[in-house]
């Protein structure tokens, strides 16, 4: 029986080592041309929560904006004068340097990176076995090997652990109101990007973006606002 099975076993081998790097460098080939494919739109995603308690008339008032931590006063310039475009466009006006507006906007922005845990599909690549047949000159070729014309299977999930960098932008605008000197919040966003690569000052300006898309939007809102990247 022993002698049996070794002679079926070297009758009908399995793929050698190196036909099986071959046929797996094919696969794998292949396998990078459709993620390729798939990359060539390349996007940006933020998630924006916000509420609202707009003034029907602000509309020509005057905006100012809340100091900014003084080691960063130059980066927060730059995230202020994105801001300031957005609010212009919505028919505010800028207070002069050193006035207070009617309106007053903080702005906080931050990088961090954290640990997110997700399960990745596994796939495994099947063999099949063809058995020995006759051509049509009536030849013997002998039973071999090959890769299921079906390709590769889903086999099951495993759980993946991977670095998330994590881009937020809060924006917040009080406005004045009696008696002097009280405020009231009349909006509050906050934009979130979850990517793996990119600084802060690249992501900002589509955080301000979304932010203001729609702007005020509807309270207690939460949205997803996909940007299309150039050059990235």
């Amino acid at each position: 029986m022993q002698t049996a099975r070794a002679s079926r076993a070297q009758a009908h081998p399995l793929p050698t080592q190196s036909q099986r790097g071959v046929w797996r460098c094919a696969a794998g080939v292949a396998l990078a041309s459709l993620l390729l494919l798939a990359g060539c739109a390349n996007t940006l995603t933020a998630k924006v929560t916000r509420f609202n308690q707009w003034p029907a008339n602000a509309a020509g008032q005057r905006f100012s904006f809340a100091p900014a931590e003084p080691e960063r006063t130059l980066e927060m310039a730059a995230y202020q004068a994105l801001v300031a475009n957005e609010l212009e466009r919505l028919g505010l006006q800028r207070a002069a340097e050193g006035q207070a507006g009617s309106f007053v906007v903080q702005l906080h922005a931050t990088l961090s990176e954290r640990e997110r845990k997700r399960l990745e599909a596994v796939y495994s690549d099947q063999w099949v076995y063809v058995p020995p047949w006759r051509n049509a000159q009536g030849q013997l070729l002998g039973g071999h090997w090959v890769p299921d014309p079906m390709g590769v299977r889903y086999v099951g999930d495993r759980e993946v652990t991977r670095t998330v960098q994590e881009s937020r932008l809060q924006v917040r605008i009080t406005a004045a109101q009696p008696p002097a000197g009280a405020t009231r919040t009349v909006f509050e966003a906050t934009a979130v990007h979850d990517g793996s690569d990119g600084d802060l000052v690249e992501v900002v300006p589509y955080l301000v973006r979304a932010v203001f898309q729609d702007f005020p939007g509807a309270n207690a809102q939460v949205r997803r606002v996909t940007f299309e990247l150039e050059n990235r």
